[in-house]
């Protein structure tokens, strides 16, 4: 290995971030608790200094580092830019949740810092070796953060139920990868591919059995029916601040593993993945919006809204053509950003003892800020998939690339479950504009949560406006 082979310049936003995390986790031993900002700041700071390495190492070509262990392409690096900047509106949104309940500690900044590093290995990763250390890092980050609150009971059980059915997902997963690698002879995923291309008679059939348990190991890992049964618990049981972080980004970083394992690496076996690929994506769409409309806590709502928007993404992966991927990679980054806002406000109405994770809790938030009362109808009204908001266009586009391959029947069926999914959004702006506030004092939050909620929220509405800026990037990811 020689130093031009490892191509370090192109891993500089992983290497500078990681040295970042681990000079965040030494100083923050040495901080005393009313100093405790100065970590939230260095790790804001950090996370802005990250996005500057990723725009300056955008290029026009595909390279590699590490004798071919990292790649950086386009896909790669417009991933990486919006898993920051998602991640960057987490830890503004969740200072002063954390304050309010006596959690506001290092460590949740550090494991944050941490899962980002994960995140963008596996978005980079084109080696089975590198997805697997990326995904066990963004994992094992996230076990620990949802058991971050130690007082809490419920967050103990949701992180022992997540880390139970998270580690036999790894364990499909790792099985699926040896087989391959028998298979195949390498690690690499391109030499992969070429082996796939090749295989025949019993070595095909191998394939699709490494095949299967590789699907439904990532269908754990999104949440997709009917390996979701960990997600509403986890959402539910985890402190909101941890919630959004499991709700947001890593959602990104599941989509760069499927387009890299299944469509990179396993391409050769499209015909039989997509099979799989419909029955997941149906049952997702069914289950999470019929299930979602029985629910009267928030984040469990929003738990079972996100696995139907998993089968949307699914519905765009499958269509196996540009204009899916594109479409389902502009479907998976105007949810991310939607849900980031979505659990914004539930940590601006949280306030000491009162989680406000229940939907009655948003009773008359029009009347105690029309403000913040806004941004959560546009953000519902996204979701939903209601014209002209981001949700819709986004829905549009995977729907299009559906009915392009002649699967006009799966395009009636998400419409179908999609129209279903409206009433469980529509209450949510019901409770907050017709019903009587309990609580009539004017919500409070500091200025830079002021500044983050007003632009996330004035984002959805503006893609909304204007989807061709997002859409465009995308396409042209996988022209």
């Amino acid at each position: 290995m020689t130093l031009e082979s490892l191509n370090i310049a192109i891993a500089l936003p992983e290497i500078f971030l990681l040295t970042m995390a681990c000079l965040v986790l030494v100083v923050d031993v040495y901080l005393p608790q009313e100093k405790r900002n100065f970590t939230y700041v260095l790790t804001q700071l950090s996370l802005i200094l990250t996005l500057v390495f990723i725009l300056s190492n955008q290029g026009e070509t595909r390279a590699l580092a590490f004798n071919d262990l990292f790649v950086q392409d386009a896909m790669a690096a417009t991933l990486k830019l919006f898993i920051v900047i998602i991640s960057f509106g987490v830890f503004v949104y969740s200072r002063e949740y954390l304050q309010a309940r006596n959690i506001f500690k290092g460590e949740f900044y550090v494991l944050g810092l941490f899962s980002i590093v994960g995140m963008m290995l596996m978005v980079s990763a084109n080696n089975l070796l590198m997805l697997y250390l990326g995904l066990e890092l963004l994992s094992l980050c996230l076990y620990a953060l949802v058991a971050f609150n130690r007082d809490d009971g419920n967050a103990s059980e949701a992180a022992m139920k997540y880390f139970v059915l998270g580690a036999i997902a790894s364990g499909m997963l790792l099985y699926g990868m040896s087989i391959l690698y028998g298979l195949s002879g390498s690690l690499q995923l391109s030499e992969i591919a070429q082996a796939v291309s090749r295989a025949e008679g019993a070595q095909n059939i191998g394939m699709i059995f490494a095949l299967v348990f590789i699907v439904v190991a990532l269908a754990f890992k999104l949440g997709a029916v009917p390996f979701h049964m960990w997600m509403p618990d986890v959402y539910q049981g985890s402190p909101t601040a941890v919630t959004a972080l499991i709700g947001t980004a890593p959602k990104l970083a599941g989509f760069a593993m499927i387009m890299r394992l299944m469509v990179e690496a396993l391409g050769g076996l499209q015909a039989d993945w997509q099979q799989m690929v419909i029955v997941l994506s149906v049952l997702s769409l069914a289950v999470g919006n019929v299930i979602a409309i029985a629910q009267t806590n928030l984040k469990r709502m929003l738990a079972y809204s996100t696995i139907s928007h998993v089968g949307f993404i699914l519905l765009g992966i499958l269509a196996g053509t540009a204009e899916g991927y594109s479409s389902a990679m502009f479907y998976t980054i105007s949810y991310a950003l939607m849900s980031l806002g979505g659990f914004g406000i539930i940590m601006l109405m949280a306030r000491q003892g009162f989680e406000a994770d229940n939907i009655d809790d948003l009773k008359g938030l029009n009347q105690r800020s029309p403000w913040f009362a806004f941004i959560m109808m546009i953000l519902m009204l996204s979701m939903a998939g209601v014209p002209p908001t981001v949700g819709f266009w986004a829905k549009l586009a995977v729907l299009t690339a559906v009915v392009d391959i002649d699967l006009v029947w799966m395009a009636i069926i998400a419409v179908f479950f999609s129209i279903i999914g409206i009433f469980y959004y529509l209450r949510v702006i019901k409770v907050m504009y017709f019903d009587d506030a309990v609580d009539t004092q004017p919500l409070e939050c500091g200025r830079d949560m002021q500044i983050a909620l007003s632009t996330n929220g004035l984002a959805i509405l503006a893609l909304g406006l204007y989807p061709a800026a997002l859409m465009s990037l995308c396409v042209s990811v996988f022209s």
